[in-house]
């Protein structure tokens, strides 16, 4: 068994690639011990190319596969998972486990008595106190925590509702995609190649697609306004459309011709900041539009608290139908945020430090 002791960073979503990065960059400073966890499977390879891509220096392990999209599935692929993670931590003296509500990691750091810090900033589908929408992942893993931060849009309450008491949640004063993009340099050569490599007409408006995560467990089923607007938002804007997958990309490039699926990792935030309209179905990469001042249109099945904090910011607007698609699109496509985006974002206070030392802590 290795005698070193380990913070344990448990990586299975997008997401946490990015989120988890500067923390695990300080920890080094700090001459911590790091262990990193990831997941694969077939028909979600993004989460290993995202790997491959911002941790090339590091040992990533990837243990268990992502479940698809049944129930049953996604059942099957947890409970060997948690039986993967027990096997190979077992080999390991881990201080914490620091994730982003991984139920596998979670289910095995308890099941060890090891401490557990979760970060989440969307325990509901719902921008409410509505408890009955919480999340499969956070009803699994906020109450077996030691240690829960949270973005200062998410009340307290409803992390009290998961049986937190007060002074083990920990807010903080960003919204988590700004981790990451605060001192983001846009590469406008690095854009100009991409979009010349991909389109006939590079100078035609170029608008980002992102499907919604339909095979998550917090969504019910496919929501199709997306789909059934492209081909008529293409005619109407002659834009280039590039559209980024969450899964299999074939049926996209034969559902809609007209477009450029992404079919490779890239650092896809250079783009997200010169496109000329961002169509969203998913949260992350919506406020990183965001952010970029992108006029930003999402088409989420739901608004959780931070979605909702960017539509009354009139940063990003929601739309429930194709017909109400099309028609912000025709009127928002071009017209940049940017002053707004800055304001907002710029008086957020990141502190990393704050976030870090309270990882350490014992208290």
């Amino acid at each position: 068994m290795n005698t070193k002791t380990y913070y344990w960073f448990d990586i299975e979503i997008p997401k946490s690639v990015l989120f988890f990065k500067p923390m695990i960059e300080e920890l080094k400073k700090k001459n911590c011990s790091i262990l990193i966890t990831s997941r694969g499977g077939d028909g979600y390879e993004e989460l290993t190319e995202l790997m491959n891509l911002f941790y090339p220096d590091d040992h990533i392990f990837s243990i268990g596969f992502f479940g698809g999209g049944t129930k049953k599935g996604k059942l099957i692929a947890s409970i060997e998972r948690q039986n993967d993670l027990l096997e190979f931590i077992s080999n390991y003296k881990i201080k914490k486990l620091v994730t982003l509500c991984s139920v596998d990691a979670t289910r095995v750091a308890f099941g060890l008595n090891i401490e557990i810090i979760n970060f989440y900033d969307i325990p509901l589908s719902d921008y409410t106190e509505n408890f009955k929408n919480a999340l499969p992942q956070a009803r699994l893993s906020l109450p077996l925590s030691t240690k829960v931060f949270k973005p200062f849009v998410v009340p307290d309450n409803i992390f009290k509702r998961f049986s937190l008491d007060q002074e083990q949640i920990y807010n903080y004063d960003f919204i988590d995609p700004l981790i990451w993009l605060k001192d983001f340099q846009v590469d406008l050569s690095y854009t100009g190649k991409i979009i010349k490599t991909l389109f006939k007409n590079p100078n035609n408006p170029l608008i980002i697609v992102r499907e919604e995560e339909y095979k998550a467990s917090y969504v019910d089923k496919q929501f199709p306004i997306l789909y059934e607007a492209m081909q008529t938002i293409y005619e109407k804007t002659n834009a280039n459309i590039l559209i980024i997958p969450r899964y299999e990309e074939a049926y996209l490039q034969k559902q809609f011709p007209f477009a450029k699926v992404l079919k490779e990792k890239i650092e896809i935030q250079h783009l997200l900041a010169v496109a000329d309209l961002f169509i969203g179905g998913g949260g992350t990469i919506n406020t990183e539009a965001c952010y970029f001042g992108t006029p930003t249109i999402s088409t989420r099945s739901f608004a959780c608290h931070y979605d909702k904090y960017q539509i009354d910011t009139n940063l990003m607007v929601w739309v429930k139908t194709k017909e109400e698609l099309i028609e912000k699109s025709l009127d928002l496509i071009g017209k940049r945020n940017t002053l707004v985006a800055e304001e907002i974002f710029g008086n957020m206070d990141l502190n990393i430090n704050y976030i870090v030392d309270n990882i350490l802590s014992d208290n």
